[in-house]
């Protein structure tokens, strides 16, 4: 009986817990445009330009993140096939939500997304140039359509986790939101308290897509976004940042040998391209695949020549980290290959266990999200 009115309690205690953070509507709000948004009601009829960013939603909605999906850009399907069918075989009726192929180019049958009737759009901030230029934003505007802009790719470690607070302000999922963003600061901070004190920075270079147009392309990178920029988050200096005039661009083979890396780094993942020679990391993935398209990698022309892969210093990470709401994993491996010395327990794989089990419902699946190259 006493057990009984202890979980009574708790139950009661939960519940004041959640409903003292449930969002009180209208509600205004401030995206990562500077913009303020004003929803008069729970949004409930939702479109996802960046379809990625349904794993935002899978931290949220957590029984189902595709409940009030009425459109979005399958990017899943087109670029991370074993998550979008680990997803699908839960969530079978995703597969009847229109695609509607939302581009950064802004490419998209704007009339069918109307046809949905929208009540929000979710939509990455660095796709807004060409939201504005295909005419997308003012037609949403002039149906009173909100557009709401996140960030995980300008800023991706101050603004993924923020992008989720405010995910969950806008759909009433404010303490779900602030369960995962707890997990995330706690994890970015245990790293920041050993990096801080690291002198001299490790210069490292990351090869964004590795692999991706073949053997022979080589070397696309990004400067203080995406990957270069989560470098710098764990006190690193990204030798992108150094030689590219933009955000992200190509680098010579011959520079980055010049330049002397002290750890040289891949990102990767299973592209169905018929020229893609990546590192295929992600799900469905066993290591001896990962070995062995490392040691094709290390036979690209004048590739040996790098001081770091000489030296063992080789690397390589599931690709869709760059720009992801769970990004923290991608950080944990950066900050694994870069300072092994300073982080022998490091577990980033246990990370994204925790992630799935913990703050989703998507199935959990095998696979292979970072590793050092094979060393002979």
């Amino acid at each position: 009986m006493h057990r009984a009115i202890k979980l009574s309690a708790s139950a009661l205690l939960l519940a004041a817990s959640a409903s003292a953070v449930a969002t009180t509507y209208p509600v205004t709000l401030t995206d990562f445009d500077g913009q303020k948004i004003t929803l008069n009601k729970e949004p409930q009829r939702i479109v996802i330009q960046d379809g990625r960013d349904i794993l935002a939603l899978a931290l949220l909605d957590r029984a189902n993140p595709f409940q009030r999906i009425v459109a979005w850009n399958n990017l899943l399907k087109k670029g991370d096939a074993h998550t979008w069918q680990l997803m699908l075989g839960k969530w079978p009726q995703a597969a009847k939500i229109a695609d509607m192929g939302f581009s950064d180019k802004g490419e998209v049958n704007l009339e069918s997304v109307i046809a949905q009737r929208p009540d929000l759009m979710i939509a990455q901030l660095r796709s807004k140039p060409s939201l504005i230029e295909t005419g997308v934003l003012a037609k949403l505007a002039q149906l009173n359509i909100p557009v709401m802009f996140i960030d995980t790719f300008k800023n991706p470690v101050k603004d993924a986790p923020a992008s989720v607070t405010l995910l969950g302000e806008a759909l009433n999922r404010e303490q779900e939101a602030q369960q995962y963003t707890h997990f995330y600061q706690q994890h970015y901070q245990s790293i920041q308290d050993k990096v801080q004190a690291i002198s001299p920075k490790p210069r490292v270079f990351i090869e964004a897509k590795a692999g991706l147009g073949g053997l022979e392309s080589c070397c696309f990178t990004h400067a203080h976004v995406g990957w270069g920029a989560m470098v710098e988050a764990v006190g690193a200096t990204n030798i992108g940042s150094d030689l590219l005039p933009g955000a992200t661009g190509d680098v010579s083979l011959e520079k980055v040998i010049a330049t002397k890396p002290d750890a040289y780094i891949v990102s990767g993942s299973q592209w169905a391209s018929k020229n893609n020679a990546a590192v295929p990391f992600g799900y469905g993935v066993t290591q001896p695949q990962v070995d062995a398209a490392f040691e094709k990698m290390k036979q690209r022309p004048g590739f040996a020549q790098i001081e770091a892969v000489k030296e063992g210093r080789f690397y390589g990470v599931y690709h869709n980290f760059y720009n992801h709401p769970w990004n923290i994993v991608g950080i944990e491996y950066l900050a694994k290959f870069i300072y092994p010395q300073s982080f022998p327990q490091l577990d980033p794989a246990n990370s994204w266990h925790e992630i799935v089990t913990r703050f989703t419902t998507i199935p959990e699946g095998e696979g292979v999200f970072g590793s050092a190259a094979p060393q002979r």
